[in-house]
């Protein structure tokens, strides 16, 4: 791999890592950041998402060397680590970046042939925190789901803290942008989904008794709405079922990650028959 120490902030060679704290035009460029170890070597391990190079401190260096090593042919550029975060616009503690090309987003049709005929997959509207869009796919990993579709106005999973929080899931789960919403969840339906929305509404179903409803078979998907919000009534009405988790008297909602959590966490244990299911 051709190791380039640099010591010029300006040199232009790293004229994307100078726009870090803009997504935007991260996107017109085609490209996103990834932060942190673990994330890089994900991304290095990508089939989907192809790495430009790499800008690392002298530590992070000797830590992602076997990684790198791989990739003969992949550009390391190597700062000191308080130059970086001059660089970037922000303290790094973690003393690396990667630039990875961001492919055009696959249609639905393609995301479903991507997911595989997974058992429970995710849908998300309109949730706009980074730190909850790196939470769900966290989880959606975490629990087996197999892949995450997202309406328009949703966080960019490729945004860099999104992908940080999700600890890589961002970039190791199939997932794609709605180009219709909520018309393209009967997509997902045609694909032989129970489309179950999550709400804290009175009037929502519990999701235990929901999920026993459900053969064994089923496939699921789990909607989840906006932080504020929640989903809207069109899309409430796309779904097959409204559910809820049982709180305590006197709190109205969970946060979106961790109600997604205990929700995949339900799917992921169905009641069969007495027994315990696990996906």
């Amino acid at each position: 791999m051709p190791i380039v120490p640099i010591e010029d902030v300006n040199d232009p060679r790293l004229v994307d890592y100078r726009n870090v704290p803009d997504p935007v035009l991260l996107r017109d460029r085609r490209v996103f950041v990834a932060e942190g170890r673990l994330v890089i070597r994900h991304l290095l391990e990508s089939s989907r998402f192809k790495t430009q190079s790499v800008l690392v401190s002298t530590p992070a260096l000797e830590g992602l060397g076997e990684a790198l090593a791989r990739h003969p042919a992949l550009p390391v550029f190597v700062m000191p680590v308080e130059r970086l975060s001059a660089l970037v616009g922000f303290t790094m503690h973690r003393g690396c970046l990667a630039i990875g090309e961001r492919p055009a987003p696959p249609t639905v049709g393609e995301w479903l042939t991507a997911v595989n005929g997974a058992r429970l997959v995710v849908a998300v509207e309109g949730v706009a925190n980074a730190d909850n869009v790196g939470g769900i796919f966290r989880n959606t990993l975490a629990f087996g789901a197999g892949g995450v579709l997202l309406s328009p106005t949703s966080c960019d999973p490729l945004y860099r803290k999104a992908t940080r929080v999700s600890v890589g899931a961002t970039l190791r789960l199939p997932f794609t942008i709605a180009a219709s919403w909520p018309g393209d969840l009967l997509a997902l339906k045609r694909a032989g989904y129970h489309v179950l929305a999550l709400t804290p509404a009175d009037g929502a179903r519990d999701i235990e008794d929901a999920l026993a409803m459900q053969p064994p078979e089923a496939k699921l998907a789990l909607l989840l709405g906006h932080e504020g919000t929640g989903l809207r009534d069109d899309t409430l009405l796309a779904a097959d079922d409204c559910v809820r988790i049982a709180m305590a008297p006197g709190v109205d909602s969970l946060n979106v990650a961790t109600a997604a959590g205990v929700a995949l966490y339900a799917c992921t244990r169905r009641r069969s028959s007495g027994r315990l299911s696990v996906w």
